[in-house]
């Protein structure tokens, strides 16, 4: 896969884990005054610090599932397997990744995955 493309897709998926991040700050007046009192930070690094306990309380359900998927595709990205489904280990395409950029399985595995899930 294309260097440029899979750095286009990390800022991508950093910028969802900031949202999904600063959504939590503005909805919950808890969460906001720990940020507040911890030194300044990258509100993407926030997430893997001490705070996991409170955050995961927190936050819903399905933005916490978004939050674990995206910090999988980073982690992905990092040891060089982005892209590729974690079924069949066949490349996903570009398109999904770029409509869901935490994609971890190739269209025919994901559909294989919800029919049986059914």
């Amino acid at each position: 896969m294309e260097q440029t493309f899979i750095q286009k897709m990390e800022k991508s998926l950093t910028a969802l884990k900031t949202e999904i991040i600063s959504n939590l700050i503005n909805g919950n007046e808890d969460f906001k005054k720990i940020v507040e009192g911890m030194d300044p930070k990258d509100f993407a690094d926030i997430a893997s610090d001490d705070i996991d306990r409170k955050m995961i309380e927190a936050l819903g359900s399905q933005d916490l599932k978004r939050l674990r998927l995206i910090d999988s595709a980073l982690t992905r990205i990092q040891q060089g397997k982005y892209g590729l489904c974690i079924k069949c280990g066949k490349k996903i395409p570009q398109s999904r990744l770029e409509a869901i950029p935490y994609a971890l399985m190739c269209v025919e595995c994901k559909s294989a995955e919800e029919r049986r899930n059914r």
